[in-house]
C-alpha cells in the first residue's frame, strides 16, 4: 500500500510539473501570437491568413476594412469565403491552387463599395510552410490598386492625358515599341518555328537579337526615382540585367509575350538600381489604344514592391516560429508529445506507402528521484536538459527526439529496423554511461537509462500500438534491473 501511495504522488507531481510547462508554453505561444497581431494590424495592406484546408483562420484591420467586412461576422466559421458576399470572385479557388501547387499566386478582383463605388484589389497569395517542407496555409496580402487601375483606363481614353500621367505618375513606367520584334516573330513563324522557347534555348544568341528590336520610346521620372538615376542617359544602357543568364530568362519571358500576343499578366521580377540596391517590382505590360495589332506603343508599370515582400517575409518567418514553438518542449528545446502524435502518425503511413519501416525508442531515466531528492527538482530540470543534449547529439535528422513527460523520452527512427534503432539506442546508452552530469552546479552526477524499442510494422500496426509496444518492452527492462536495451523478446 505505501508502494502504491509512493506511485500515485510521484504520478501527481510529475502531471503538476507537467501543467506548469504546458502553461509557460501556452503563455510563450500567447505573447507570440500578441506580436503577430501587433505586427499584422500595423501593415499597410490587408492580411488574411488561411490553413491548409482553406480555414480562414485570422485576418488584420486593413484587410476587413477593404473587404467591408460584415460587423458581427464570426472569422472562424469561414471556409474559404465560401459564405461571404465574395465568393463568386474566385477567390476560394485560388487559396486551393495557391496550396496545391505551392506557388504564389497573383490576381485582381473589383468589389462595389459605399456608395456604389467600385475599388480594385489585388490578392497575393503566398504559400506557408511547415518545419517538414509541407504547406501548412497560405498567407493573403491584399492592396488598393483603385488609383492604379483608375490611371490605366484614362490612359486608354485619352492621349493628351495619358502624357500627362506618363510623365508624372507616381508609378514607374516604361514606353516602348516592340512592333520590329513583333514583325520579326512573325516572319519566323512563317518560316515554321512554331515553339519559340525552344527556339531561343537552341540558339541563345537570338535573344539579344530580339530584344535589341525593342525601342525605349520614353521613361518617366518615377523610374528614375526606382532605379536611383540621376540622370536619364544612365538608363539607356541600365534597363536590361547585365548577368548573362538573368538577361537571358527576362528575354526569353518578354519574347514569348511578344509572339504569343498576350501582354496582361503580371510577372514579379527583381532588377537592380544604379547604384547597385536590389528592388522587388511587379511589372505589367499595356498596349495602347489604337496600337493592338503592331505592338508599337507599349506601356510597362513598375510597382516597387520591395516593402511588402520585406513584410511577407517578416510575417513568414513569424508564422513558421509560431508553428515550431507549438511543437516544441519549453525545458528542453526537444519537441513536445502534440508534434510525436501528429508526425508519427504520417510518418506510419509514408511506411504503409512504401512499405518501409519506422522504430522508435522509449527510454526513460533510471533513479532519477534520488537525483531530485539528493540535489533539488531545479537541478533535476537541469539534468533532464543535459540528457536532452546527450540524445540530440547522437542522432541525426530524419531521426527526431520527443520529451515526452517527465524524465521519460522518445526517439522516432524513420526507415531504420529494430537491429539499426538498437544500434543509435546503444550509442545513446553509451554517451550517457561516459558522461558527467550537473558539473556546471559543481556536482558529479551519472546516470543511466532504459530503452524499450518498437518497430513498424513488426510490433505494431499503428501509432497506438507501436507506443504501447515500446513503452511494454521499457517496463519489462526496468522490472529486469535498468539500464539495459530492450527488443521484442531480446535485452541488451
Amino acid at each position: 500500500m505505501a508502494s502504491e501511495d509512493s506511485s500515485r504522488e510521484r504520478l501527481l507531481s510529475e502531471m503538476d510539473a507537467l501543467r506548469r510547462r504546458l502553461g509557460q508554453a501556452e503563455d510563450a505561444l500567447r505573447k507570440l501570437e500578441q506580436r503577430n497581431r501587433l505586427l499584422g494590424d500595423s501593415a499597410p495592406f490587408g492580411i488574411f491568413a488561411a490553413d491548409a484546408t482553406g480555414r480562414i483562420t485570422g485576418s488584420n484591420r486593413k484587410a476587413r476594412e477593404m473587404l467591408r467586412w460584415p460587423v458581427g461576422l464570426d472569422l472562424t466559421s469561414i471556409h474559404e469565403f465560401g459564405s461571404t458576399p465574395w465568393a463568386g470572385h474566385g477567390i476560394a479557388a485560388e487559396i486551393q491552387r495557391c496550396i496545391q501547387t505551392k506557388a504564389p499566386i497573383v490576381s485582381q478582383h473589383a468589389f462595389v463599395g459605399g456608395h456604389e463605388e467600385k475599388c480594385y484589389l489585388r490578392f497575393y497569395y503566398s504559400p506557408v510552410f511547415d518545419e517538414a517542407g509541407t504547406v501548412a496555409g497560405a498567407l493573403l496580402f491584399l492592396e488598393d490598386i483603385t488609383h492604379q487601375r483608375l490611371a490605366e483606363e484614362t490612359v486608354r481614353e485619352s492621349e493628351e492625358r495619358y502624357r500627362l500621367l506618363f510623365q508624372y505618375s507616381p508609378i514607374a513606367l516604361i514606353e516602348r515599341d516592340a512592333s520590329q520584334l513583333k514583325d520579326y516573330l512573325e516572319q519566323l513563324r512563317a518560316s515554321g518555328v512554331a515553339d519559340f522557347s525552344a527556339y531561343l534555348h537552341q540558339n541563345p544568341d537570338e535573344a539579344a537579337r530580339c530584344m535589341g528590336l525593342i525601342r525605349t520610346v520614353a521613361f518617366n521620372d518615377a523610374l528614375l526615382r526606382l532605379l536611383e538615376a540621376d540622370h536619364p542617359d544612365q538608363l539607356k544602357t541600365d534597363l536590361y540585367p547585365k548577368d548573362p543568364d538573368d538577361f537571358f530568362r527576362m528575354a526569353h519571358d518578354v519574347i514569348l509575350v511578344i509572339a504569343c500576343g498576350d501582354i496582361s499578366h503580371e510577372r514579379e521580377r527583381v532588377v537592380f538600381t544604379t547604384k547597385g540596391n536590389r528592388r522587388n517590382v511587379l511589372v505589367k505590360a499595356l498596349i495602347v489604344s489604337g496600337h493592338e495589332n503592331t505592338f508599337a506603343r507599349m506601356v510597362i508599370s513598375l510597382v516597387d514592391i520591395s516593402e511588402r515582400k520585406r513584410a511577407e517575409e517578416a510575417l513568414r518567418r513569424s508564422e513558421q516560429k509560431f508553428r515550431e514553438q507549438a511543437f516544441r518542449d519549453n525545458l528542453t528545446g526537444l519537441y513536445n508529445r502534440r508534434y510525436l502524435y501528429q508526425s508519427l502518425s504520417n510518418g506510419i503511413e509514408a511506411c504503409k506507402a512504401d512499405r518501409s519501416r519506422l522504430s522508435i525508442i522509449f527510454m526513460d531515466l533510471d533513479n532519477f528521484k534520488q537525483v531530485v531528492d539528493a540535489h533539488g527538482h531545479l537541478n533535476g530540470s537541469r539534468a533532464i536538459q543535459e540528457v536532452a543534449a546527450t540524445i540530440r547529439d547522437a542522432i541525426r535528422a530524419p531521426a527526431y527526439a520527443v520529451a515526452y513527460a517527465g524524465d521519460e523520452f522518445v526517439v522516432v527512427l524513420p526507415g531504420l529496423d529494430s537491429s539499426r534503432a538498437m544500434e543509435t539506442a546503444s550509442s545513446i546508452r553509451s554517451r550517457m554511461e561516459h558522461s558527467v552530469y550537473l558539473r556546471e552546479q559543481g556536482l558529479d552526477v551519472k546516470l543511466s537509462a532504459s530503452f524499450g524499442i518498437g518497430t513498424f510494422p513488426d510490433d505494431a500496426a499503428d501509432l497506438t500500438g507501436l507506443l504501447a509496444a515500446a513503452d511494454r518492452i521499457l517496463f519489462g527492462v526496468k522490472g529486469k534491473g535498468k539500464n539495459a536495451i530492450g527488443l521484442s523478446g531480446i535485452e541488451s
